[in-house]
């Protein structure tokens, strides 16, 4: 089989809207380093973070001319001459920190994040390190797989001081799907109230926190002594909130979570294989790889219910879902 030489890959000539991304054909690398892997991208789902990325305000320096984008799933098409573990065919995604093996997070391996500021997977083609690949479950479709990468892994690893019978909150989630309560902020501005009404006063053992300092000490007031709480994000900013005094007296742990390892992405593959259709991805709506500002738009209408994803593989047909 050839190796394709050029690559079509969406681009960042300035940052000031996705509107701004742009298409172009480049060159790919002529040879792949000892412990690198060729993959042919197939489709790649959309991050809240892909939006903060095209934003000229976006809080983290960014290099000229960058590719987004962090999420997906492909096919291995070469590897460098010192790769064992891939072979051509087989189907990966990659982890969003491309270095973050196990546990360990240095200064170094945070840095080197997909979508930004390392280029990202928004085209054809992409050489990755051997290392930071990961099996996608069997039964997935590439377009179902190229969601676990981020959502799915961060809120594995935001789940991991749970077990069976446990009560969790999670907040900010417009998009959730299966929770047993579902709380307004809106009609119910006092929701830890509403959380301990429904927890009989006790609170919740696990508060899952995306919105950051505006909604923290609601947070803390409704998840129990001994509690937990898992960080994962800062969508709003707010007057910072002093920790200490209720972490003390609650006795709470509160941990932040930036996404996870390559060997907790295997293990939450195990886990997703294991249970195939309780833990298939829900999908709102696929767009072709010439519907990137489109995909974008209807990611930024927050109408979606589920993840948007954009299928890279297969040209410029129609996009697929609900709308």
């Amino acid at each position: 089989m050839s190796l394709p030489v050029k690559t079509r890959q969406w681009f960042y000539p300035k940052h000031d809207s996705y509107r701004d991304l742009t298409l172009e054909e480049v060159s790919l690398p002529s040879t792949l380093g000892s412990n690198e892997v060729l993959v042919k991208i197939h489709a790649v789902s959309l991050q809240f973070r892909d939006l903060l990325v095209s934003k000229p305000n976006y809080p983290r320096p960014l290099p000229p001319h960058l590719i987004p984008c962090s999420d997906m799933a492909g096919e291995v098409l070469s590897t460098g001459q010192d790769v064992r573990k891939w072979k051509l065919g087989d189907r990966v995604a990659a982890n969003l920190l491309l270095d973050k093996v196990d546990e360990e997070l240095t200064p170094e391996i945070a840095a080197r994040v997909l979508g930004g500021p390392l280029n990202g997977v928004l085209t054809q083609f992409r050489v990755f390190p051997a290392h930071s690949l990961v099996a996608i479950p069997e039964h997935l479709s590439y377009e179902e797989a190229s969601t676990l990468p981020c959502a799915a892994l961060t809120a594995y690893v935001s789940l991991s001081s749970i077990k069976a019978g446990d009560t969790v909150l999670v907040i900010g989630t417009g998009g959730t799907l299966g929770a047993k309560h579902v709380i307004n902020y809106n009609t119910t501005p006092k929701w830890d109230e509403e959380v301990l009404r429904l927890t009989g006063g006790v609170g919740v053992d696990l508060v899952v926190e995306v919105t950051g300092n505006t909604t923290l000490e609601r947070s803390i007031a409704s998840v129990r002594m001994g509690g937990h709480i898992a960080i994962v994000g800062h969508l709003a900013s707010g007057p910072t909130v002093d920790l200490v005094p209720p972490a003390i007296r609650k006795s709470l742990t509160i941990r932040g979570i930036y996404v996870g390892s390559v060997k907790q992405f295997k293990a939450m593959n195990r886990l997703i294989s294991a249970n195939p259709e309780s833990t298939r991805p829900v999908i709102d709506k696929v767009f072709s790889f010439a519907e990137v500002h489109a995909a974008y738009a209807h990611l930024e209408s927050q109408k979606h219910v589920g993840k948007v994803v954009i299928r890279v593989s297969g040209g410029v047909e129609r996009s697929e879902g609900s709308g």
